[in-house]
């Protein structure tokens, strides 16, 4: 099931006034819309695209605790709150990024299963309060190298372990391998990858 994108549609009783190009597609959210930020610092994952994801991944999804990375309008950690995860936390760097999360967490009622960590993405790793992580979501700029750094600061991380799920979205034309991780599985769209990835 593909749900139509909808595009700069103003306020509505729906939504907040801003860009919208997807929506929550299942759980106790579904089909609200969410904002997504302006401008070319983010690159929201597509429904079709997000829908395939959870679909493989929804067992793993009831009670765990995630984190969104390079979050942008934090539509993944949504997706899996609104499916059943306990807590996500989601972090950006970007203003106009961190003010789509923060409504759309207002807008889904998920503000209370969520914590927003503002500011440089490698030093909020360490504000992760949670004893261990189950699913991570990471979303960076493609072609800015940052991958092989943020594995880096993984691997050094006490709430990650071999049961935590990590997935890492990158252009179609991007192969990892990162010291002391596996990939497990890598699930190809038109221009784009999700890499699945445990601790080895």
């Amino acid at each position: 099931m593909i749900f139509t994108e909808l595009n700069y549609q103003e306020e509505t009783a729906r939504g907040p006034k801003s860009v919208y190009n997807m929506r929550v597609i299942a759980g106790k959210c579904r089909s609200l819309q969410l904002k997504t930020p302006k401008g070319s610092n983010t690159r929201p994952t597509l429904d079709r695209i997000k829908e395939t994801l959870f679909n493989i991944i929804q067992s793993s999804i009831p009670g765990a605790v995630v984190a969104d990375i390079f979050a942008g309008s934090g539509a993944l950690g949504i997706e899996a709150l609104s499916r059943g995860a306990s807590r996500s936390f989601f972090i950006d760097n970007d203003p106009e990024a961190l003010k789509c999360i923060e409504d759309n967490l207002v807008f889904t009622k998920l503000i209370s299963s969520s914590v927003i960590l503002k500011g440089d993405v490698f030093a909020n790793l360490d504000r992760i309060s949670a004893d261990h992580l189950d699913i991570i979501f990471i979303d960076p700029p493609y072609e800015k190298g940052y991958e092989e750094k943020l594995f880096d600061k993984l691997r050094t991380m006490n709430n990650i372990d071999e049961e935590t799920l990590i997935i890492l979205e990158s252009s179609i034309n991007k192969s990892f391998s990162f010291e002391g991780f596996d990939i497990i599985r890598i699930k190809d769209y038109k221009t784009n990858r999700h890499t699945f990835i445990r601790r080895s």
